[in-house]
């Protein structure tokens, strides 16, 4: 007799951590129950990024891969193509230009400038000949970069023209460096560097002349070697550097792949930050399918241009792009008023009701009113994903309907190699983020403290915790912040807070407070807050309250602000903190934290310095708020 230890859960199944303990709350995909993928299952034998690179030059040689439109000269016309073949040329002598110039195996490679083609091909020669990529943001600044270059022992850099100069500047100061690549340079205009300097520099069209004329064969990595080293930034101290291997990566992108299918007619647009897991993993599925991806100019304001001249039927991003999209057919519906207005609000409930009853709306809906809302991303997009931190209800069931594809939201972080969870194709429930990768599996655990336990109703909460093939090796030379995160039993705590939904859903919780940003300083003595809100969820509890009025006016209603302190003092006190560790004053903001507004790291994180001054207007008000209330509660003993 097979006695089978699970318990089907919709899109997931649930499994006991140990059965002595009889407490059954793993979960795992549905798709894969029993055994935690590590492989893609059509095909077993790619076990490391060479391999998935060397399936697509087989099986997709003459296909387009790369493509641009910025010309040598600068400037920019139709997309012009690399077929995978050719990229595997190029792959190989930029390799072999490498081990000519004494890079030995092992050795970190640095790639320092923005998505183009030389990204990637950069990175699929360090995965032939067993070099370590290390992406050094372009937005870090030098000090940062430096710290990598040094803490990763970085040997060769590939730079472009425009980061040369401040990279020079700073070579006395990073000893590990031999080789300087210069993407788009003229090698004849190139700085030569003292012998006793023991730093060549070098275009990358010379390096790649010099690995054709000295070819040399490839050295595959092994599964467990080290495919990249992610450096995270913090608000303070250095940057961490997560280790993760050819079998991490592949066994993220091979659980993906059981839900997302990609085709080799498919065009991808790659703009979000090659420097970040999520687009990286993007990256590996679409060279497995053999995906043509295209790249944006570099400039986020012509990111529409570059949509409309590609037109890709795959489109990833974040909910900031997708909150304007939304926010610009929106407002542009409003002022339209009239017919078109009524036009569309009948298209769009047409169309809304026949997806809650899964059936296709009528295309007279699509000829009349959504194809021209599908021309701004190109007209072919039929695969949307969404990631980095949560997309509101309101806008994914808007995007189903107006660009009628598929869109998916996902979690997952940089020491989980990208996905921990994803929607389901055909679930039509928003406001969660999936089941889980079937590469690992997931559960959540008690934190009495804030009083979240597994047998909350009517939903189990607690801190999200990860484990499988999936989980990052550590952090680079950090012993100590590894087992931070990673307990004995190999379960990775995410910090994060989830519950489970019917079905086996992941749902990340969070309150109205989108972002949060704490000042406080010698002078006075309370802390006051600046929240950026999560205009979604204002709104429905500011209607659940009564409270009426535009988003602007709810950020400086008395009771909001009241709610919004009130909330976080409860969390301080779930969390024990002290007296003076309590915001005494909010002002409430609808513009996120950003990297284009300066407020935020490339992973995120909040820039003290940049937010004081950027706030400062609104920190000086909130001290004269407390001073008018108590005159003595604000003076710094």
């Amino acid at each position: 007799m097979i006695v089978t230890y699970t318990n089907y859960n919709g899109y997931s199944v649930v499994l006991p951590e140990k059965l002595s303990t009889g407490k059954w709350h793993v979960y795992r995909s549905a798709r894969s129950p029993f055994k935690l993928v590590s492989r893609f299952p059509d095909h077993p034998d790619i076990a490391t990024l060479h391999d998935n690179f060397e399936h697509a030059v087989h099986d997709f040689r003459d296909y387009k891969y790369l493509g641009t439109r910025v010309r040598v000269d600068g400037t920019v016309g139709d997309y012009k193509w690399m077929t995978y073949g050719e990229v595997g040329t190029a792959r190989t002598a930029l390799g072999s230009g490498l081990v000519h110039h004494g890079i030995t195996t092992g050795s970190s490679v640095g790639i320092y400038f923005i998505n183009r083609p030389e990204w990637l091909i950069v990175d699929q020669a360090c995965a032939s000949y067993s070099y370590v990529s290390v992406p050094l943001y372009d937005t870090l600044g030098p000090d940062a970069v430096k710290f990598i270059v040094n803490h990763a022992n970085v040997q060769a850099i590939f730079c472009v023209a425009e980061t040369l100069n401040s990279l020079l500047s700073g070579l006395s100061e990073m000893p590990s460096v031999r080789l300087v690549v210069v993407v788009g340079g003229l090698n004849e205009s190139l700085p030569s560097l003292p012998p006793s300097a023991g730093v060549k520099v070098v275009s990358y069209s010379v390096l790649l002349n010099q690995g054709r004329s000295n070819p040399q064969p490839f050295c595959p990595p092994k599964p467990d070697d080290v495919a990249t080293l992610c450096y995270t930034s913090g608000t303070t101290g250095t940057p961490k550097g997560v280790v993760l291997t050819h079998a991490n990566l592949i066994a993220n992108v091979a659980g993906s792949s059981f839900s997302v299918k990609f085709f080799s007619s498919d065009i991808y647009i790659s703009y979000l930050p090659l420097a970040h897991i999520y687009e990286r993993a993007n990256q590996i599925l679409a060279v497995y399918f053999g995906v043509a991806v295209g790249f944006y100019q570099g400039d986020n304001m012509k990111l529409l241009d570059d949509l409309a001249a590609l037109r890709p039927t795959v489109f990833s991003s974040v909910p900031r792009l997708y909150n304007r999209i939304y926010d610009g057919i929106t407002n542009a519906v409003k002022t339209s008023g009239g017919l078109k207005e009524r036009l569309f609000n009948a298209a769009y409930n047409a169309k809304k009701q026949a997806l809650l009853n899964g059936k296709s709306a009528s295309p007279i809906w699509d000829r009349l009113v959504f194809n021209k809302i599908k021309d701004r991303l190109g007209g072919r997009v039929r695969f949307m994903t969404s990631g980095a931190s949560p997309l509101s209800p309101e806008v994914l069931e808007f995007l189903k309907i107006c660009f009628g594809g598929r869109v998916s939201e996902g979690y997952g972080m940089t020491e989980t190699s990208c996905v921990i969870s994803g929607m389901d194709e055909g679930d039509n429930l928003t406001g969660h983020v999936g089941s889980p990768n079937p590469a690992c599996e997931v559960k959540l655990v008690d934190v009495p403290e804030m009083n979240y336990t597994s047998a909350d109703e009517p939903h189990p909460r607690g801190e999200i915790c990860v484990r499988g093939p999936i989980i990052f090796r550590g952090y680079y030379k950090d012993e100590v912040q590894t087992r931070e995160v990673i307990d004995e039993d190999g379960w990775l705590h995410t910090g994060d807070i989830g519950l489970w939904l019917p079905g086996g859903r992941l749902k990340i919780i969070d309150r109205f407070v989108g972002q949060c940003f704490i000042y406080g300083d010698s002078f006075n003595s309370s802390l006051v807050a600046v929240v950026s809100v999560d205009p979604d969820v204002l709104k429905s509890w500011a209607a659940s309250e009564g409270i009426k009025g535009e988003l602007r006016e709810l950020c400086n209603n008395p009771r909001v602000k009241a709610a919004v302190l009130s909330d976080m003092d409860a969390v301080g006190r779930e969390s024990q903190l002290r007296g003076f560790e309590f915001a005494k004053a909010v002002t409430l903001v609808l513009e996120p934290f950003t990297l284009e507004n300066g407020l935020l790291t490339p992973t995120f994180k909040i820039k003290r310095p940049q937010a004081k001054e950027y706030f400062a207007e609104a920190i000086t008000n909130m001290y004269k708020e407390l001073a008018a209330s108590d005159p003595t509660a604000n003076k710094a003993l």
